[in-house]
């Protein structure tokens, strides 16, 4: 059992925009800001309202080439709200460093008005917790564009450092949600159950484990974080 609440690739989180309004039910960002926000820290003095921090900029150069920066984990920085100078402010940074950077959005369809502008030095990655439209909706797992979008703007997405995020993993169709990942093609996934307790309609363990099972022998590079029993698995 994997207990890893950040990709253990990575080396450093860098948030030069923060926020997001996607209002997923699940998100642990939004509870931190609000709390940084109470406890009077600077940078999160308007929680999480889309916000462009210009004075993180200049952190950028000061990466490593060794370093693998999560860029924006406490907010969507690909949200439609986000000003597209900020966005090109960020990506101008990014030239200047010898790092490797990892983006991660429910709004991946953005991603492909800033190709030309994408440093080769990017993991464009997305959140797909499912292929299941109709259940993501009945269940107001958040507001952000359906699964079944995010997997097209994906499959589209003419990059070759793609990266997938299946988590907080939500019940799925196994033979539907394998072909959605191989037709993305993406060079590393991440699948993991929730970590904050709250019951969503998850996939019961064993047909998670056949899914990691599925894909590592398609030979995607799979990595596990928080595998365990679905809450409801537990009851007596």
């Amino acid at each position: 059992m994997k207990q890893n609440r950040m990709f253990h690739i990575v080396t450093k989180t860098w948030n030069p925009i923060t926020g997001c309004y996607h209002q997923c039910i699940y998100c642990w960002a939004r509870k931190l800001t609000e709390k940084l926000r109470r406890r009077g820290v600077p940078k999160y003095k308007h929680g999480f309202k889309p916000t462009f921090h210009r004075n993180e900029l200049r952190k950028a150069k000061y990466f490593s080439e060794n370093d693998f920066i999560f860029v924006s984990d406490m907010g969507d920085m690909w949200g439609d709200w986000v000003d597209a100078r900020w966005i090109i402010r960020v990506l101008e940074a990014i030239r200047e460093s010898k790092a490797t950077f990892l983006f991660l959005t429910k709004n991946p369809k953005r991603y492909h008005q800033f190709l030309n502008l994408i440093p080769d030095n990017c993991f464009l990655g997305a959140t797909i917790e499912t292929n299941r439209d109709m259940m993501y909706f009945r269940n107001r797992i958040s507001k952000a564009p359906l699964p079944s979008v995010r997997y097209k703007a994906m499959k589209e997405l003419e990059w070759e450092k793609k990266f997938l995020s299946i988590e907080p993993i939500l019940d799925f169709d196994l033979d539907v949600f394998i072909k959605w990942i191989t037709e993305i093609n993406p060079k590393i996934i991440y699948i993991g159950y929730d970590n904050y307790n709250h019951k969503l309609p998850e996939p019961p363990l064993n047909k998670t484990q056949k899914l990691i099972k599925e894909l590592t022998e398609l030979g995607f590079t799979v990595y596990e974080k928080t595998l365990r029993k679905a809450w409801y698995e537990n009851k007596h």
